[in-house]
């Protein structure tokens, strides 16, 4: 079985060649994926649940990845067995293209299969590998280009939020930022000396009606309160 297609992905072709190298990725993409591990910078080994017309079943298997050109090409190997259901194995050209619009993935699939699976018939088998594979690339173009437009929007940000503040630096003179210094040093003080002769007038007062324990007390009152006020301005 032959089988070749493109897909037009839109994001960057780095991008997308570390988002083909993620196992995560893969396995959230590959239809009946139960779990794909990565065992070395070449190899990956993984299960998958398929039903291809009446026949369902659980296939184990081994990747390997060759020819690699990163992150123009590879090419990629495996074989897969079902028990009694049967085997497949096959290989598969990847190349990654840039285009105006992001990447264009081409991939050249050679495939076979045995036992129950190849009683099946060839149009039933490439009808399910067509799906799947259309599949897969409707899910991963999502991924990786919401990923993309994500990291995009950070970048974004960042770059904005930096640009701001230098803006912010560059326009606040040293001869100014001194001043407003100076400025609010002052204003502090006088709001100091209003609160003191605040709480001086109203300590008279109640001296003078020799409220709460006559003049010892609200002498002590008032030195407490002063010793307050300072402490709030500073």
């Amino acid at each position: 079985m032959d089988m070749n297609g493109s897909h037009l992905i839109p994001a960057s072709r780095d991008a997308v060649w570390a988002a083909l190298n993620d196992p995560l990725v893969l396995k959230i993409c590959i239809p009946g994926c139960d779990s794909l591990e990565k065992t070395s910078d070449t190899e990956m080994v993984a299960a998958v649940t398929s039903k291809i017309g009446p026949v369902k079943a659980k296939f184990k298997g081994a990747v390997t990845l060759e020819n690699i050109n990163p992150p123009e090409s590879y090419t990629i190997r495996g074989e897969g067995k079902g028990g009694v259901a049967g085997f497949a194995k096959g290989g598969a050209n990847v190349r990654l293209q840039e285009d105006s619009e992001g990447t264009i993935l081409t991939y050249e699939a050679q495939a076979q299969v045995g036992g129950k699976l190849a009683q099946l018939g060839s149009r039933l088998i490439d009808s399910t590998a067509r799906k799947m594979a259309d599949d897969f690339f409707t899910k991963f173009s999502e991924i990786v280009a919401s990923d993309s437009a994500s990291r995009s929007g950070s970048d974004a940000q960042t770059g904005a939020t930096a640009t701001a503040g230098s803006a912010v630096d560059a326009e606040l003179d040293p001869g100014v930022a001194e001043e407003a210094k100076r400025i609010a040093i002052d204003d502090a003080e006088h709001a100091v000396e209003d609160r003191i002769h605040k709480v001086e007038e109203n300590i008279e007062a109640a001296a003078e009606r020799n409220a709460f324990g006559g003049p010892m007390v609200w002498g002590l009152i008032a030195l407490g309160a002063l010793i307050v006020v300072l402490a709030l301005a500073s």
